[in-house]
């Protein structure tokens, strides 16, 4: 049996459509997982990335804190934890949003330190805040680069939510962990394509947002 073989009689059973356990609810709840982590992850990312940006300070520190949260197993982590909080959506969210913030810090960091200091220089001498600065100037020619940090995370954060059913927890993860442990490899097959097709999914959301967000005289010289 092959895989084609495997996601066709995944698909194909009304069984998997229904119920607590079908498509729809576990899609549901690893978006609701997603979001959750990539909004506390932004939450934390975004404006540390656009202040050390703007100020141009701390871009060492940043290096140093994205290799870390890169260094660190999401599942051991997880697993950790685990031990130290018990069941839960803490646990599960700790190790997401460790994954999520590097690409979200660093990304922000350089894309408004890549803006072209010409008109910021500009903005200065016309006397405008720096708030104002930063908001009006900066990030309007950063958005392509920061909404690409953020995708980035997205797709890791989705990629990675299956996590979530080592913990008794719901999500894509649920086919998979309890596939392999029945031995039903239609459904860890199926999840695993569920998971693929979600994060293709979250390609095309960002390149919407990135589409109706960012002027198009940004996109044409990005």
């Amino acid at each position: 049996m092959n895989v084609l073989h495997f996601v066709n009689a995944f698909f194909s059973d009304g069984a998997q459509w229904h119920g607590y356990d079908g498509i729809p609810t576990r899609v549901g709840e690893h978006i609701q997982y997603s979001l959750m982590a990539l909004g506390i992850a932004a939450a934390i990312g975004l404006p540390i990335g656009l202040i050390t940006g703007h100020t141009g300070r701390g871009g060492n520190t940043l290096a140093l804190i994205a290799t870390a949260g890169r260094a660190l197993p999401s599942f051991g982590l997880l697993v950790l934890m685990f031990i130290l909080l018990g069941f839960g959506m803490v646990p599960v969210m700790i190790p997401l949003v460790v994954l999520a913030v590097p690409p979200i810090l660093v990304t922000t960091y350089e894309a408004v330190r890549s803006v072209d200091p010409s008109p910021v220089d500009a903005a200065r001498g016309m006397g405008m805040p720096e708030p104002r600065i930063l908001f009006q100037v900066e990030l309007p020619v950063a958005l392509p680069l920061i909404l690409s940090g953020l995708r980035s995370a997205a797709i890791q954060i989705v990629s990675t939510a299956t996590i979530a059913a080592y913990v008794s927890l719901g999500g894509l993860g649920r086919y998979i962990v309890d596939g392999l442990y029945q031995r039903n490899y239609e459904k860890v097959v199926g999840g695993a394509t569920l998971v693929a097709v979600l994060a293709l999914a979250t390609l095309t959301v960002f390149w919407a947002i990135a589409r109706l967000a960012v002027s198009p005289g940004v996109r044409r010289s990005a």
